[in-house]
């Protein structure tokens, strides 16, 4: 009896602890209560001089609250960069030359998932590290309308749909689909009309009219948007005048009023100190911490904010209110992502060091380089059929080289495999593999290799650029033109290499190509049997090399861009008007067009279901097409359908409206159905500045990419 009285005072003792606790406990920590209810009674706890000091992406430790420290620059552009060991995924454009949404989505899952492993290991131990946080300042989802932007290879490619399409999935896998938390938090970037030169990012001026700024610039963006996208990043350059980050039309007008957008904005690094100092667009530094704020910008990627917010709150240029209306966003985040919660957000306070690296990422890597990689050309020599080839010579200046795998914004860890590595481990101990670096970046005479090429069976020679040809400004330091591209060519002494070896025998040669854009491949297309485009694939990009070159995967990979035959086809790299530029408004001949990729097997297309007569807005578009199997390997495609518009002023030639890859066994058939919103194929209208639904003749035409139609089908749009 005594016991069974002991143990009820205990409990109710447990209980008026807990209870005081629970009164004590300030409400913005309490994780049951709804989150603007939690923001806001941080905000009435915060003093103005705190609030000033949580605007900088430096936030100061709040002691008095308990808060720590928190540094919210951070980058996953394909996997967490620059804070340790993290799997390396294919650069940006490598896994959008996937055209595998789904693939797309579980590789940012397992990206956020490290992320989240990362930071509870680093908090634990009391680390509140740069790049160690739970919001990534990714994806880059500008257009790559130019292939001399040196950072297009961190972009999705030059198609807005596609963009869009692979932004989408990568946002959701880094977010999480919980309406209320938030795995990490996703950033859009770079807001807007952002893509080169990268020598003049700091006080460029974007001329562009309303109607490629909506359909083309705007477009992805928008998408991301509706999904939710915590973040947005304001740009460095100016668009028709307007600073990007502290400008009406596309902060105030178009994100905050017409899409509605309640995330945070922040600033691109340095970007309010272009806007006195380099733009001269605003008088002052002080009047520019002003504007920014009044503009809606929430978080600043320097210090502006937080050392002239205050003066400008003295001198009754802000008001107290301003200050909360900036910071309120970045609250709402933290409070999203679990921050002020005791113990983390669960379940994701539990992941450990096994989360980070492990066997599932580090295959999935290999998956996303495989299906990324793209055949340009094969007279037949590929798949290489082991038993023929007793010897194999891998040479050429990425052959070995890590920074041909892990492009820019980039991890580490010591899983990398290089394509010699990745060749020697799948030939096996039975197959002599040789290596040879071959040539350099820049002699055009002098080549090592050549002698042991020619007394082997077949040669694998991996050329091509690095991410210190091209890149940001400041990272391709190798780079002529400030990180961009002043020529489509290959190093000269690439393809004095090329000849060399073709010269010395004329046993199978393969080129493999790394770059992270359009390269001129007719300059070694002579010379190679074959040849395959690797981008900077990541990791596991050896591996993924061995299993096309052997036929463990057939080729599937798709250009995402457009393989131009010279910068004489386009216009000035600075002219943003998107006439002539891309496949939706170039109609010249090219090397490869935006979708091209060959594979090991054929495929033959029929209608399943063919698109009706006539739609009206409000409708979808409903088609299905039977793709067959033809050949002799199992392998995947890529159903591309793009609309024909009617012939109005400044529509686009075709463009691409739908895609979805499909498995299909040697032999096989699988039915692919697609739909697409009759509302999607709107198009800004100049006179009324809407979107205006034109009526006429359409067509939708299913192809194997932008130049190559198999299936073609007109409606009439009423």
């Amino acid at each position: 009896m005594l016991n069974r009285t002991y143990r009820l005072l205990t409990l109710l003792l447990l209980v008026a602890i807990t209870q005081v606790t629970a009164q004590q406990q300030p409400l913005f920590r309490n994780a049951q209560a709804p989150v603007n209810a939690r923001v806001q009674d941080l905000l009435k706890a915060l003093t103005l001089e705190e609030k000033i000091s949580l605007l900088g992406y430096q936030n100061p430790a709040i002691d008095r609250l308990q808060i720590p420290t928190y540094n919210w620059w951070n980058e996953a552009l394909h996997g967490i960069a620059r804070a340790g060991e993290a799997t390396i995924y294919p650069q940006a454009i490598g896994m959008s030359a996937t055209f595998n949404q789904a693939l797309v989505q579980e590789v940012a899952n397992t990206i956020s998932t490290e992320a989240r492993a990362k930071y509870n290991l680093s908090v634990a131990m009391n680390r509140r590290l740069w790049y160690m946080g739970l919001d990534f300042w990714t994806p880059n989802i500008n257009l790559f309308r130019d292939p001399r932007w040196g950072r297009g290879q961190e972009t999705y490619g030059e198609d807005p749909f596609l963009t869009a399409s692979i932004g989408t999935s990568f946002i959701t896998g880094l977010q999480g689909t919980d309406p209320a938390h938030l795995k990490t938090a996703a950033c859009a970037k770079h807001f807007a009309v952002h893509s080169g030169p990268e020598a003049d990012r700091h006080t460029f001026n974007v001329l562009i009219d309303e109607k490629d700024l909506r359909e083309t610039y705007l477009y992805a963006f928008k998408h991301l948007v509706d999904a939710n996208v915590a973040s947005v990043m304001c740009a460095y350059n100016r668009v028709n005048g307007e600073p990007c980050c502290t400008g009406k039309t596309l902060l105030q007008t178009i994100l905050r009023d017409e899409w509605n957008f309640n995330g945070q904005v922040v600033t691109d690094c340095g970007a309010l100190n272009d806007i006195y100092a380099r733009h001269k667009a605003i008088p002052t530094r002080l009047e520019t911490a002003v504007a920014a704020v009044k503009a809606h910008v929430n978080m600043e990627c320097g210090t502006i904010l937080q050392e002239d917010v205050k003066e400008a709150v003295t001198k009754g240029m802000l008001t107290q209110a301003d200050v909360d209306s900036a910071l309120v966003e970045n609250l709402r985040t933290q409070m999203k992502l679990g921050m002020f919660d005791d113990n983390g957000l669960a379940p994701y306070n539990r992941y450990g060091a096994d989360s980070v690296h492990n066997d599932y990422h580090i295959t999935l890597a290999r998956k996303a380089a495989e299906q990324g990689m793209v055949l340009l050309k094969n007279n037949g020599v590929l798949p290489l059929q082991p038993e023929k080839y007793s010897s194999i010579m891998v040479l050429g200046s990425n052959a070995a080289a890590p920074d041909a795998l892990v492009a820019n914004y980039h991890g580490i860890n010591g899983n990398l495999v290089t394509f010699a590595e990745g060749i020697a481990a799948a030939a096996g101990p039975a197959t002599a593999v040789q290596y040879d670096m071959g040539s350099d970046y820049k002699d055009t005479v002098h080549f090592g290799g050549i002698w042991a090429a020619e007394n082997s069976d077949v040669s694998i020679a991996v050329i091509g650029l690095t991410p210190v040809l091209e890149g940001e400004e400041g990272d391709a330091f190798l780079s002529a033109s400030g990180g961009d591209k002043a020529t489509l060519s290959l190093p000269a002494s690439q393809i004095a290499f090329m000849k060399k070896l073709r010269a010395a025998h004329k046993k199978p040669l393969i080129a493999v190509v790394t770059a992270g854009s359009a390269v001129d491949i007719s300059a070694i297309e002579p010379y190679a049997d074959a040849i395959i485009l690797a981008w900077y694939p990541g990791e596991q990009g050896g591996r993924a090399l061995a299993d096309i070159v052997f036929g463990k995967v057939s080729p599937s990979g798709r250009l995402p861009v457009t393989f131009y035959r010279s910068l004489s086809d386009l216009p000035d790299y600075k002219d943003y008007s998107m006439k002539g530029r891309t496949y939706r408004y170039y109609n010249g001949p090219v090397q490869y067009p935006f979708g091209f990729g060959l594979s090991y097997t054929s495929f033959n297309y029929g209608w399943s279901q063919a698109p009706k007569a006539d739609y009206k807005l409000r409708d979808t578009i409903r088609v299905s097409v039977n793709v067959t199997n033809a050949g002799s390997y199992d392998g995947d495609e890529v159903v591309q359908v793009y609309i024909r518009y009617p012939q109005v002023d400044r529509m686009p030639l075709k463009e691409l409206k739908a895609f979805k890859r499909v498995t299909v066994n040697k032999g096989g058939q699988q039915t692919v159905e697609l739909s697409i919103p009759v509302s999607d194929l709107q198009k800004w209208d100049l006179n009324t500045h809407q979107w205006k639904l034109y009526k006429g003749q359409y067509t939708v035409a299913v192809g194997k990419n932008a130049n190559e139609m198999v299936l073609e089908k007109g409606f009439v749009v009423k």
